[in-house]
């Protein structure tokens, strides 16, 4: 029997698929957010948040060539501290997911669709997740030409906002000095800027998916690491631009105010109308909320059917052969997570769950040192694990309270499912042969 996967992927088409994944819905939201805690230097909180990545993907880089198998993060931490790590991470994982669609379904309803239409919040917010879990009940087929469309479509607002935001320079309207304001009233330059790069890792989460693939690229060693930092240093590129331009061209009053801060350059620049860049940002959100909402299903599915999860979550429908249950239950947790918290929480909640899951990374990167894994496979210097670590770390100490609420209350779950399915591993382990 054939168990291992077909090694297909290209350097090129792995890259596009990572740069795509970061180039998300999270820079067209979240740069006014960054700008409330840090001030109109919105660059500096993403430079700073690009750097915390790199070090935790230097990890990702190693692992995934060292064990280039499906199953990433829980994977990784099965490997080196034992399958009930493997079960917390993996529901880590599933919940990052959740607050994930959570905050795109807000953001959904937010001031992009204000531009078009006007409707209460929280019915926008059912709406949106029911046709999600509605087209994915359906059986959404992922073909790769719809993929590069809604990437393409991502991108091409990025650098039409840059585009606008250069003329506006350019024409003499923007306040260049706004770069170099750095700190709020509420904090001083050192706590506004790490307030900020909390917010801004959101817009570069999403390489720790890509691991996934690691066992169908045809040559994991040369080809991962060089489209993992490629596609992140480009979407840093990108980021840093669009945090110069809008924070040159728009107050920083005016863009902390907006749920659709990039809106705001369009209008400052004229020529576009505010419906088509809306529409185009809908179709961002949209698309990563629908990705992230089956990524979410399977997996909930995937840990029912391995026994880590309730078995009800591992029922498909006849016909469609789609985890329907696993969808239901993730949406309507992210409709309870949409309808009680803000954009802004609920993406610091997720880069709170993240660094939990980066945290097993980088020091199961440390475990594993030693243990040869794949021959000749790509290393990364032992201090890069250590800083990854110390770089979770300190970003745990730029949470708010709140959101250490809210996330212990998903990360404290799957603790308690770790321990059940360790005790159960154990009782099977000790049980007779003839009656396991």
């Amino acid at each position: 029997m054939v168990t291992s996967l077909n090694r297909a992927v290209s350097t090129p088409l792995l890259y596009f698929f990572i740069l795509g994944d970061i180039l998300g819905a999270g820079v067209y939201v979240l740069v006014g957010a960054v700008a409330g805690e840090s001030g109109g230097a919105v660059w500096l909180p993403l430079l700073i948040a690009l750097g915390l990545a790199a070090l935790t993907a230097g990890s990702y880089a190693e692992l995934a060539t060292k064990y280039p198998r499906a199953g990433g993060s829980a994977h990784y931490a099965t490997k080196a501290f034992g399958p009930a790590a493997g079960s917390a991470i993996g529901f880590c994982m599933l919940a990052a997911g959740v607050v994930s669609v959570g905050a795109l379904a807000r953001a959904f309803a937010g001031d992009y669709l204000r531009a078009l239409v006007s409707a209460p919040t929280a019915v926008v917010v059912v709406v949106f997740l029911a046709v999600l879990a509605l087209l994915n009940i359906r059986g959404v087929k992922e073909s790769l030409g719809a993929n590069v469309v809604a990437t393409l479509i991502e991108v091409g607002g990025l650098v039409l906002i840059i585009g606008l935001g250069a003329w506006v320079v350019l024409r003499g309207d923007a306040d260049l000095g706004r770069l170099t304001q750095v700190g709020t009233g509420g904090h001083g330059v050192v706590a506004a800027t790490l307030a900020g790069a909390v917010l801004a890792y959101y817009s570069f989460v999403g390489f720790e998916t890509s691991v996934n693939l690691a066992e169908e690229v045809k040559q994991p060693r040369r080809s991962y690491p060089r489209a993992l930092f490629g596609a992140l240093l480009t979407a840093g590129a990108v980021y840093l631009l669009i945090g110069v331009v809008a924070g040159a061209t728009v107050p920083t009053d005016r863009l902390a105010a907006s749920s659709g801060p990039l809106l705001e350059v369009v209008r400052l620049a004229g020529g576009v109308p505010e419906g088509l860049f809306s529409l185009v940002a809908l179709v961002a959100v949209a698309n990563g909320a629908l990705l992230t909402g089956i990524m979410s299903s399977r997996l909930a599915y995937g840990m029912a059917r391995d026994g880590l999860l309730p078995s009800v979550l591992a029922k498909v429908l006849p016909g469609r052969r789609t985890p329907w249950v696993a969808i239901l239950v993730t949406s309507a947790v992210s409709l309870v997570l949409a309808l009680t918290g803000e954009v802004a929480s609920l993406a610091e909640t997720l880069v709170l769950l993240l660094l939990v899951v980066f945290v097993a990374v980088n020091a199961a990167a440390l475990v594993l040192r030693r243990d040869e894994g794949e021959a000749e496979h790509f290393r990364v210097p032992v201090v890069i694990p250590w800083l990854g670590l110390a770089s979770c770390l300190l970003l745990f100490t730029r949470i708010d309270g709140s959101v250490w609420l809210r996330g212990l209350l998903l990360i404290v779950p799957g603790l308690v499912l770790a321990g059940v399915n360790l005790v159960r591993a154990r009782r099977a382990a000790a049980a007779p042969v003839g009656t396991r």
